[in-house]
């Protein structure tokens, strides 16, 4: 298994799309290693397009639930908790997931 660096990750996260953050997001799997994770979290704090938002929301719904708890860090640290207390709500995620800051 190829392990990716930061600069890919942020590559594919500033590149916005639904393609670039489906790329990113089949890395978040029960094989990734923990500097990957890191590198992903802080990648994806780069997603800033608007099909890049719309995909996170994406995913925040139905991904995986590893992915759905990435889509609710960044949505977190976006400060939009209605959205996150959404999937909250639909069961989707957490307590430690929608409301940690």
């Amino acid at each position: 298994m190829r392990h990716h660096t930061l600069q890919y990750y942020i590559d594919l996260a500033k590149e916005g799309t639904q393609a670039s953050i489906g790329e990113i997001m089949k890395h978040l799997n029960k094989r990734i290693s923990l500097a990957e994770t890191k590198f992903i979290d802080f990648a994806l704090g780069q997603v800033d397009t608007d099909e890049g938002v719309k995909t996170m929301e994406y995913y925040l719904f139905h991904g995986t639930q590893i992915q759905r708890n990435y889509c609710a860090l960044y949505f977190g640290r976006r400060d939009e908790y209605l959205l996150i207390r959404k999937a909250y709500d639909a069961g989707l995620i957490d307590a430690k997931q929608a409301f940690s800051r």
